[in-house]
């Protein structure tokens, strides 16, 4: 859990930032000091560039501070309570895996969408250039990322290859496949992600809340999959800034 300091700290390395800037979990409505967090990003984010990434949980509670803080289009509400739809990329597979052509797997990881639809993210570790790699880190008991000074984020690409090198090859996020369902009650995971929630003591593991994934994909399946329409970005046919209300947008068209 992020200390209120290590949130302000954060908040105030990405001064200057030219985009939005997201609050997201775990689930961060369920932190005991949420309105102390809203409040800070009151103080160090204009109000355009706020956002805020929940599953709903204790939403009558918070609304009032929710709606004061956050643009009501930058609310993303992503309760996963219709059945009917919802599918997501499994992200505890990793490419290397999967993909016994490195030269694919790095070309396809050089083409991320995550890179271009996701973003940054600070955990209380530390700076990372990927969302992905940030969960990784926390989930592995990696190392930690960038020191949080200000503009810690203006790197260029190839300042990051110590984190690339590192994650995107223990992800799938970069890999065309099918994706699986938002409601199953375990996780999709490949051999050397399973040997490592063994060694950090996973619960979820432990317990046996899994399925291991030993497919291998050639490159003939992949552009096939793509030729199908693969978009796992979008796991559902509408949005949701709010319970209760949904609605759709055009899609922008991955390349």
């Amino acid at each position: 859990m992020m200390e209120l300091s290590m949130v302000e700290k954060a908040l105030k390395s990405l001064y200057d930032f030219p985009n939005e800037v997201g609050i997201m979990g775990g689930e961060p409505t369920l932190h005991p000091e949420f309105e102390e967090i809203c409040k800070l990003v009151q103080k160090h984010v204009p109000f355009e560039k706020r956002g805020l990434w929940t599953d709903g949980a204790k939403w009558d509670e918070h609304k009032d501070i929710i709606n004061e803080t956050f643009p009501a289009k930058q609310i993303i509400y992503n309760a996963h309570d219709d059945a009917e739809v919802g599918e997501h990329q499994p992200l505890l597979i990793a490419a290397k895996d999967i993909v016994e052509d490195r030269e694919l797997m790095w070309r396809l990881i050089g083409n991320c969408w995550v890179q271009w639809r996701w973003a940054a993210s600070i955990t209380p570790k530390g700076g990372f250039f990927c969302e992905v790699a940030a969960a990784q880190d926390w989930l592995f008991d990696g190392p930690g990322g960038y020191d949080l000074v200000p503009g810690w984020w203006k790197k260029n690409p190839n300042e990051f290859m110590d984190q690339v090198k590192r994650y995107c090859e223990n992800c799938s996020a970069a890999i065309p496949m099918k994706g699986v369902s938002s409601h199953t009650q375990w996780d999709t995971i490949s051999e050397s992600n399973a040997k490592k929630l063994e060694e950090v003591g996973s619960r979820r593991y432990e317990a046996g809340d899994y399925k291991l994934a030993n497919f291998k994909l050639t490159e003939e399946e992949i552009n096939q999959t793509v030729k199908e329409g693969w978009e796992p970005w979008s796991h559902r046919p509408y949005k949701m800034n709010k319970p209760d209300e949904r609605f759709v947008e055009p899609e922008k068209k991955f390349v």
